[in-house]
């Protein structure tokens, strides 16, 4: 097996973690942006070559710091989960992320989002999507042989890569997973859990008293066989008396 050793002057080059941009520059952006991050995250939880990020520079040529965007949330598939301070394509096996999400803002300006477009189809994204929360208008580019080509109906789309659906509504966009559940926010997927929590709890308590009903009625039952028994007792006591008195108690 050879070793490919780094040059010296690539060695001594430093890949910054951060470009001096915000994340985002007002909370639906930032509320987005963590939204459709944090779903990625769990739709893929349980497997393990299946990378996320959210505002992760990519460098795509190694030996070139100058190169390099940081998508507002990344998809690498073929790649493990694990810490990053930035993703440099050389040391991920050559693999670009595959699917980047743009959130449109107010301080977006045409010329750097133009040149967003050119570095994603140049280096080997998939599938690009664009959103615009203001006009709530969605986007999507995937990629034809070595271009990327606008889908016609992104209301409907599903993701080649992701399995997800996207629908577009009057006020907003929903994703939805492979499964047909929606995206949701963190507090709504503590909420759900909450539900579901009381639910369960609630299913428990009606099973205990279903449980201690059915413990009554047996008791019932029970006392009931009892009174029976007794009064067995007592007739059949009173027809042995009766006999011993020399009368039938069968002509009463």
């Amino acid at each position: 097996m050879i070793t490919q050793l780094q040059s010296p002057e690539k060695s001594k080059i430093v890949y910054p973690d951060d470009n001096g941009e915000p994340m985002s520059d007002n909370t639906e952006q930032f509320r987005l942006i963590v939204w459709i991050k944090e779903n990625l995250e769990l739709l893929f939880a349980s497997v393990a070559d299946v990378f996320v990020a959210g505002n992760l520079l990519w460098y795509p040529v190694e030996g070139n710091n100058k190169l390099a965007q940081a998508p507002d949330v990344l998809v690498a598939f073929g790649r493990p989960k694990r810490y990053r301070g930035s993703y440099q394509q050389w040391n991920e096996d050559n693999i670009p992320p595959q699917v980047v999400f743009e959130i449109l803002s107010p301080g977006n300006r045409l010329t750097p989002m133009i040149q967003k477009f050119k570095f994603y189809e140049r280096y080997g994204v998939e599938e690009y999507y664009l959103y615009n929360p203001e006009q709530v208008d969605l986007t999507i580019w995937q990629r034809r042989d070595q271009e990327l080509e606008a889908v016609e109906l992104a209301d409907g789309w599903v993701s080649p890569r992701l399995g997800v659906r996207f629908q577009i509504s009057e006020t907003a966009l929903q994703i939805f997973g492979p499964n047909g559940a929606p995206f949701v926010s963190f507090v709504e997927l503590a909420q759900l859990r909450e539900q579901a929590e009381l639910r369960a709890e609630q299913e428990q308590q009606r099973a205990e008293q279903e449980q201690q009903r059915a413990e009554q009625e047996r008791q019932r039952a029970e006392q009931a066989e009892t009174l029976l028994e007794q009064e067995r007792s007592r007739s059949e006591a009173l027809e042995a008396r009766l006999r011993e008195m020399g009368i039938d108690p069968n002509i009463l």
